[in-house]
């Protein structure tokens, strides 16, 4: 079964140079004293901090910097621009009233990067 993620878990961008933790808000069920993420723990810079650089060319920000460097790709500041619920998610585990998210979940951001989860930051909680 796959496991539920929660505060702490590590994500990684497509587009992005680092990787970077869920913060997932106190609303949801708490496991160990860390609150486990749900269908709804997708809003940019809230739950889905920085990936440090941004090198998406949709990105408006990239494509400014690297059309003023003569087209050579200059990577900016990420600021994640996640406007739609984690995908695919159990069907059956509810958590704080929306579907639960586990580690085969991914989130998409508007810039054109793939979110996926590299460790659900806990062991103990599965989700089906």
């Amino acid at each position: 079964m796959p496991t539920a993620l929660c505060t702490g878990a590590t994500m990684m961008c497509s587009f992005g140079v680092a990787p970077a933790s869920l913060v997932v808000l106190p609303t949801t069920t708490i496991i160990s004293g860390t609150p486990t993420a749900n269908n709804t723990a997708f809003a940019p810079v809230v739950n889905v901090p920085t990936f440090g650089a941004c090198s998406s060319l949709a990105n408006p920000t990239v494509a400014s910097a690297t059309a003023a460097a003569l087209g050579v790709l200059t990577p900016m500041p990420c600021i994640p621009m996640t406007t739609a619920p984690w995908i695919p998610g159990p069907v059956k585990t509810i958590n704080g009233g929306t579907p639960a998210v586990d580690q085969s979940c991914s989130l998409v951001c508007n810039w054109g990067g793939a979110i996926s989860v590299i460790s659900p930051g806990q062991v103990t909680l599965s989700v089906s």
